[in-house]
């Protein structure tokens, strides 16, 4: 394990669902060093994880996905909508298990919404930064109601879409090969909760989006867009990675893309097979820092939601990634900016 001497802000994981879902996590504690899941407090530590967003994801219930293997790859069906009542209840409920972590770790984690906060956190060597997320919006009452409820129970993200429609706009199908122009856009409701997110100063990411909902998207924001994890299609042509376009509008509005660590999303072949070297995971930061400008590209690791390569295995992976990007010649104000300064600057930036 190399030693990175940096502070990592992750842009994405599903520890929460996690700890939340009994058969997922198995009621470990987020206290105590697991051998199963990818996050807790003891090897974030060792792995200089400073902070992230830590998602609530909305299960569907009793769905089995349906997916049909092709000549090139696969393709798999698209999940219904979850009812706006089932996912309030449940985001109610994981929101309040976050900050009763944060409650009872003596101040080791903190739920933080002010980019002050923020950044004297992710400076305590001891502490973590949790900022919580909904990984798709359907928690949000389609009238947008309840959005200041949400935002003083710390939400300060917001996925769109996941890879299913909602109120708001419509997500993006797991296809390989594939394309994000799967489907419609934004809804009526979509844009007005896109101009609410931008009033608050909550960040609006656009993971899991179609071609048209990202499109719609950036046209309303005031924002710089955020895609807090993804990959270049570039690399890997899965119909979830981002477009050369699509990295150029995140670069001109001064947005950042998380890379994720998901195997299926970042293997050029599009297999979920673990086993790949942690140059595979560099080639989509590479890719996108050539394309969009090294100020754009971040870390987004789908922690505890995805398949991860083996070669990073978990948070304790996260040093070897940094060591990863020095050895592939990103100088070390680049290092850093890719490690945490690209994510604090949209925070900063979007917060205030």
């Amino acid at each position: 394990m190399s030693d990175s001497g940096i502070r990592v802000f992750d842009g994405h994981n599903d520890t929460l669902l996690d700890l939340h879902v009994e058969e997922r996590g198995g009621g470990r504690s987020f206290f105590e060093r697991s051998e199963s899941g990818h996050v807790d407090l003891p090897r974030a530590r060792e792995g200089n994880l400073g902070g992230g967003f830590f998602a609530v994801f909305v299960p569907n219930d009793g769905y089995e996905y349906e997916r049909t293997e092709t000549d090139e790859g696969y393709e798999t069906d698209l999940p219904p909508a979850v009812g706006h009542e089932r996912a309030k209840s449940f985001t109610y409920d994981a929101l309040a298990r976050l900050h009763r972590i944060a409650a009872e770790s003596d101040g080791a984690v903190r739920v933080v919404g002010e980019y002050d906060d923020l950044e004297a956190t992710m400076a305590d060597a001891d502490a973590l930064a949790a900022i919580p997320h909904l990984e798709g919006a359907a928690a949000v009452a389609p009238d947008l109601s309840n959005l200041d409820f949400l935002y003083a129970a710390g939400v300060r993200s917001i996925g769109l879409v996941w890879s299913r429609p909602n109120e708001f706009g419509h997500g993006v199908r797991f296809e390989y090969p594939g394309t994000p122009d799967t489907g419609p856009g934004l809804t009526d409701a979509g844009r007005d909760l896109v101009a609410a997110c931008n009033d608050r100063g909550v960040l609006v990411d656009l993971a899991h989006t179609t071609a048209a909902t990202f499109r719609d998207a950036a046209e309303r924001t005031t924002d710089p867009l955020v895609v807090s994890h993804g990959a270049a299609r570039g690399v890997c042509p899965l119909s979830r990675n981002l477009t050369d376009e699509q990295l150029d509008a995140v670069a001109d509005s001064g947005g950042v893309v998380g890379i994720t660590f998901a195997a299926s999303q970042i293997r050029p072949d599009g297999a979920g097979d673990p086993d790949a070297p942690i140059s595979t995971l560099v080639d989509h930061v590479e890719y996108v820092a050539d394309r969009a400008g090294v100020e754009h590209v971040a870390l987004g690791s789908d922690f505890d939601g995805a398949t991860v390569i083996d070669s990073v295995g978990d948070v304790t992976g996260l040093p070897d990634v940094i060591a990863e990007l020095r050895r592939r010649g990103f100088g070390e104000d680049e290092v850093r900016s890719i490690a945490q300064g690209n994510w604090l600057r949209v925070i900063r930036e979007t917060w205030t």
